[in-house]
C-alpha cells in the first residue's frame, strides 16, 4: 500500500459509489489508473465488497445495544456452538470474540425494548453455553464510521 493507493481506500470508504472519473480526480490519478490501482486492490482482497449505508429507522430498527457474554466453559466445542448461535440469529450484527473477563461482544440491533428483552432471554439466555451477559445500550453515535 502506498500514498494513492490509501488515499483512494479512503474515498471508497466514504463513498463507494463515487465514479472511477471522481475518485481519479479526487486521488490525482487519470482514469484508466486510477481503474487499474482499485482492480488491483479488489484483486489482492485489500477491497472486499462494497456496501449501502442504511437508515435504520426506517428499517423499523430503533434500539441498538452492545452485549458482552461470558462462557461457561473454554473449549473450542463451546466457542463453536455460541458462534454458530450467533451467526443465525438476525438480531446479531456484530459479534466478536474477544479478550479479558468474557469471551464475546456484540452488537444487537432490534426495533425496540421489548424486542431486546425477547432476544436476551428467549435466545441468548437459553444457550447452554452462556454464563454471562452485560448489556450496553446505546443511546446516540456521534461517530459511526462503518461502512
Amino acid at each position: 500500500m502506498d500514498a494513492i493507493n490509501d488515499h483512494i481506500v479512503q474515498e471508497l470508504s466514504r463513498d463507494g459509489r463515487i465514479s472511477n472519473l471522481d475518485l481519479a480526480e479526487r486521488v490525482g490519478l487519470s482514469p484508466s489508473a486510477c481503474l487499474r490501482r482499485v482492480q488491483d486492490l479488489e484483486r489482492r482482497g485489500v477491497i472486499r465488497g462494497y456496501r449501502a449505508m442504511l437508515d435504520k429507522t426506517s428499517l423499523g430498527i430503533g434500539f441498538v445495544a452492545y452485549a458482552t457474554v461470558g462462557l461457561n466453559s473454554h473449549t473450542k466445542a463451546s466457542q463453536k456452538a455460541f458462534e454458530r448461535a450467533m451467526e443465525i440469529a438476525s438480531e446479531v450484527v456484530e459479534c466478536h470474540n474477544i479478550t479479558g473477563a468474557v469471551e464475546y461482544l456484540l452488537r444487537i440491533e432490534v426495533a425496540d425494548l421489548p424486542a431486546y428483552k425477547a432476544f436476551h432471554t428467549d435466545v441468548i439466555g437459553t444457550l447452554p453455553q452462556v454464563n454471562s451477559i452485560t448489556s450496553y445500550v446505546v443511546m446516540g453515535s456521534p461517530k459511526d464510521a462503518r461502512a
